[in-house]
């Protein structure tokens, strides 16, 4: 028998959890709604501002909030980690052994990051040059290592195979790494390579064709289909796995000063390991209404759901709100409705004061907000990124508030 009971149960006390326990709150009830987080953290990051923070263009402690500020009024926190699903009885297992009950369970705990999925990773990371943006631990030592660099060094910049938190992050780290060189006015005495698992820049052609060229600019030679597969940080040397081509099965090694790794992602264990994952080990649920597709009390939005989308916090402020209407329908009786289109957006740091601003939907369709050409790096787009973007996060979409203007599911591609 469980020992407390929620209508609503939110897996998960990141972006994708507040926004939608506040977007709950800040809509009328007949009857209140009794809603509760579990989430073991203490701290809450602005995530998408660790590449700034790896490139020296942001602090660290301003992507920091304490969790216990962010969780709305009238919401129970639940300060534990999640063991196990039972979405047949209804119930969730926490570590400590308590078993909760629901009516209603959103599961939304994001990815974690397997730093042992590489070898010698989680040996070297934060020393002998090993840096990664993807930890608020380890992202300040990117920017150290940035500065440490002299005429002769070589950086190396890897992106792991999908699924990732944020496809673009790992090529915004070597752009501000290139341009950073190029204001020292040593750019062209290092070595600066970017070595992807990925068979393509990016996984939208629109905006890829533009990334190609801006490598090109950078003068950094992109690597594809290489995924990173030892770490030596001593002798610091890096091999990677050829995955297709002519070289296909066959191992490369590079020297490094510097090298800037992104890790493997996956959905946490207990989620992988629970009934409501697909084959992939995300949550199963329709790719429009984020309701399962067994289990019709339960949805997911943000990383950990399996759906086709980017993940990103762009995609968790478009997701949030079709999962709060569904949720609100079930409860009323009503019919679910399929209105998340996709929606995701990729801020592509391209130099300090130059973004590339991606925004797309399924099936790769650009769908930009600014009636702007998206493929066009701009300040604007940089004051956004460093500026409006955090804005809008900690002061209205974890607040549950009506943010931006809608995307532009109308635009189509003047060079089609």
């Amino acid at each position: 028998m469980a020992a407390r009971h929620h209508q609503i149960l939110i897996v998960g006390g990141g972006a994708a959890g507040i926004t939608v326990a506040a977007r709950l709150r800040t809509i009328e009830h007949d009857v209140p709604l009794d809603i509760a987080i579990i989430d073991p953290a203490e701290s809450h990051y602005y995530q998408a501002a660790f590449t700034l923070v790896g490139g020296g263009a942001y602090k660290l402690e301003d992507t920091r909030r304490n969790e216990a500020d962010l969780i709305p009024d009238n919401v129970t926190w639940i300060r534990d980690s999640v063991a196990t699903f039972a979405p047949d009885a209804n119930t969730v297992t926490l570590a400590d052994g308590t078993i909760i009950s629901y009516s209603y369970l959103v599961v939304c705990p994001g990815l974690q990051i397997n730093w042992g999925g590489i070898k010698g990773l989680k040996e070297y990371v934060g020393r002998y040059g090993v840096c990664s943006n993807y930890s608020p631990n380890t992202v300040e030592y990117t920017h150290e290592m940035l500065k440490s660099l002299k005429p002769g060094s070589k950086a190396v910049f890897t992106q792991a195979p999908m699924p990732i938190k944020c496809p673009g992050a790992p090529q915004k780290a070597v752009y501000l790494a290139a341009d950073y060189l190029a204001k020292r006015g040593i750019r062209e005495h290092c070595d600066v390579r970017f070595l992807t698992a990925t068979p393509a820049i990016f996984g939208v052609p629109f905006y890829a064709k533009e990334l190609v060229k801006i490598a090109a600019r950078h003068k950094i030679p992109v690597s594809y289909n290489h995924n990173l597969v030892e770490i030596d940080g001593r002798a610091r040397k890096a091999t990677f796995a050829i995955t297709a081509g002519e070289q296909q099965g066959q191992q490369v090694t590079l020297d490094f000063d510097m090298l800037h790794v992104t890790p493997p992602q996956s959905a946490p264990d207990f989620v992988k390991n629970s009934p409501l994952s697909n084959a992939t080990g995300f949550v199963d649920v329709h790719a429009n209404s984020l309701q399962h597709l067994k289990y019709k009390n339960v949805f997911s939005l943000g990383d950990a759901a399996g759906t086709a989308n980017s993940k990103t916090a762009a995609a968790v402020r478009k997701q949030a709100p079709v999962v709060v209407h569904n949720l609100l329908h079930l409860i009323k009786g009503g019919a679910i409705e399929e209105a998340y289109d996709g929606y995701g957006a990729c801020p592509l740091t391209t130099g300090y004061g130059k973004v590339l601003m991606a925004e797309f939907i399924y099936g790769g369709k650009p769908t930009p907000t600014l009636p702007l050409d998206p493929r066009k790096e701009r300040y604007i787009n940089w004051w956004i990124k460093t500026t409006g973007l955090p804005l809008l996060y900690w002061d209205y979409m974890l607040k549950g508030r009506e943010s931006f203007p809608q995307h532009n599911t109308a635009y189509v591609d003047p060079a089609a």
